[in-house]
């Protein structure tokens, strides 16, 4: 019955009078990418959800924020004590590509080409965003860096703050003897990982230049 009456009815005016609603509407209107517009066309949708589907979407977020935390190795997102990558038998253990997120290292895995390990940097140097290299997993970075390593990707976006992250990395790494590379053709100046295919991703990878 509520699912139907959900469709049929006009909640513009409702929206606003009706507190549990515009709270949802409020927190939804909070996330990257959703307008007003967009919060409030979710909000109808998950009141119009039948009980049981409403509790299994509010189920799977409590699970997600109390079991998901970050692999205390490559600081990826796991629900294990160490993430399987890290703890693959199968993974090239003298090969580090690093990137910005959890979302990035997603991307990559899809080209289903590159075997190595991962360390993720939660974020690039930004001096405008007063974001240094002490808030970001560098120090983590070099602490990995152990005798059986032989390369670095770094594969940082393609904009102003990842490439001037990759260069500081690079300087950083290259005294170690290390050989550190960059992603190369393929992606843009100015896009994001998250958002190439697989096969642009593969050609960046595999097009890795030295630094």
């Amino acid at each position: 019955m509520l699912r139907a009456w959900a469709v049929e009815w006009d909640y513009s005016n409702m929206s606003q009078s009706v507190q549990p609603l515009r709270n949802l509407i409020n927190e939804l209107a909070k996330m990257p990418g959703i307008g007003r517009k967009s919060a409030q066309r979710l909000a109808y949708y998950i009141l119009s959800l039948e009980t049981s589907q409403a509790f299994a979407l509010s189920d799977a977020i409590i699970q997600l924020k109390e079991k998901v935390h970050l692999c205390p190795k490559c600081f990826n997102i796991t629900d294990s004590e160490i993430c399987d990558i890290c703890t693959s038998t199968k993974r090239d253990t003298s090969m580090i590509c690093v990137v910005q997120s959890p979302k990035d290292i997603m991307a990559i895995e899809k080209t289903r080409e590159y075997k190595g390990l991962y360390h993720v940097l939660h974020g690039v140097i930004s001096p405008m965003d007063g974001i240094g290299p002490d808030d970001i997993k560098l120090k983590e970075l070099l602490e990995r860096l152990g005798e059986n390593m032989q390369e670095i990707i770094i594969a940082t976006n393609p904009t102003i703050e990842g490439e001037a992250t990759a260069l500081y990395i690079s300087r950083l790494i290259k005294p170690l003897g290390i050989k550190v590379t960059r992603i190369a053709k393929g992606m843009p100046i100015g896009s994001d990982l998250e958002f190439a295919d697989e096969y642009t991703l593969l050609s960046a990878i595999e097009g890795r230049v030295e630094m």
